[in-house]
């Protein structure tokens, strides 16, 4: 393992791309160089950014510093905190606002925010004037890992999560690690699990490190800023040679289709009060990106550092399980 970047000199990331490229830009107090990094991608750029209510409180008044340091006026546009606001209900208004804002093609969108905000944002980027480049500055640990990196924007629908998007790449993210010390221990060690999946699925010596620096890293250290820097670096070259999921990112999803019923059952729980119908989860579940010819798309580690995609799961078995399942309760 290379040694930990130190806080002071951040560590950049390239996501290489077919025709184009843009920098993960990890180090503590590194927001202050976002109007700087962004005049030099967008010369002359006005600049949009979108939040929600919790990490304006938080991280607003210093993102609106740093551009307009660099000369690059802004304005704000503020959605409720959580996922209620990747609906289409809010990126109407988010949309609307942008128009307003009178944002042309040269301009840049600035998604503050984690993951909520990010898939918002993107996508809103994706699809206004046929789609505005935009800037990823995630303020939690899961979106300085996973979401903010590899283009993936989206909303929810009725039928699941993520249903409604477009593959839209960032020119930039700029992971400031201070921004971390706001997050809530529970909100930290959701990000930190998403850290431990990048040595399940690809290095073996990475996982040992975590095991030897875990502590460092939770309480802020360099080794923080050098495992953010390893699990970018491990999702750029996946995204490199598969940007649109057709075959080896699925490996990323290591996790997720476990984590994704769990959201399910929770929604189906508050809806009816009480343990969800089998059959109204699996109506959930079924509508999940990972649903295949019918099969459920399981990505299982056989030792850390070796994956392999398990899709060889009927939806009609994983329904009688969660049957029997919720009837022995």
């Amino acid at each position: 393992m290379t040694a930990p970047v130190r806080t002071n000199d951040p560590a950049v990331v390239d996501v290489a791309l077919a025709g184009r490229s843009y920098s993960i830009v990890i180090g503590r107090g590194q927001l202050t160089s976002l109007g700087q990094r962004m005049a030099a991608l967008r010369p002359r750029a006005k600049a949009a950014i979108i939040s929600d209510e919790t990490v304006v409180r938080h991280h607003l008044a210093a993102t609106e510093s740093a551009l307009a340091g660099a000369g690059i006026g802004s304005t704000c546009i503020t959605v409720p905190a959580g996922e209620k606001s990747k609906s289409f209900t809010v990126l109407e208004q988010v949309c609307e606002a942008l128009l307003a804002a009178r944002l042309e093609r040269g301009d840049l969108v600035v998604a503050l925010g984690g993951g909520v905000v990010g898939d918002l944002a993107g996508f809103a980027a994706a699809i206004v004037r046929r789609g505005l480049d935009y800037v990823q500055v995630p303020t939690t640990l899961l979106a300085q890992v996973d979401s903010s990196v590899g283009g993936k924007t989206a909303i929810d629908s009725r039928h699941g999560k993520n249903l409604i998007g477009a593959f839209h790449q960032p020119v930039l993210v700029l992971s400031d690690t201070a921004l971390l010390d706001t997050l809530s221990r529970r909100e930290f060690r959701a990000g930190y699990a998403e850290i431990v999946k990048y040595g399940l699925i690809a290095d073996a010596d990475f996982f040992a490190w975590l095991e030897s620096n875990w502590r460092e890293l939770f309480a802020g250290g360099p080794a923080r800023e050098h495992a953010i820097a390893v699990s970018c670096g491990m999702k750029a070259a996946i995204v490199a040679r598969d940007e649109r999921e057709l075959g080896e990112r699925a490996l990323l999803n290591l996790g997720h289709t476990f984590g994704h019923a769990l959201e399910a059952a929770t929604r189906v729980s508050a809806v009816t009060g009480g343990a969800p119908d089998p059959d109204r989860l699996m109506d959930l579940i079924a509508q999940d990106k990972k649903i295949k010819h019918g099969r459920l798309t399981f990505i299982l580690a056989r030792g850390i550092g070796a994956s392999f995609i398990a899709s060889n799961v009927d939806a009609a078995e994983v329904r009688a399980f969660v049957a029997e399942k919720l009837a022995s309760k």
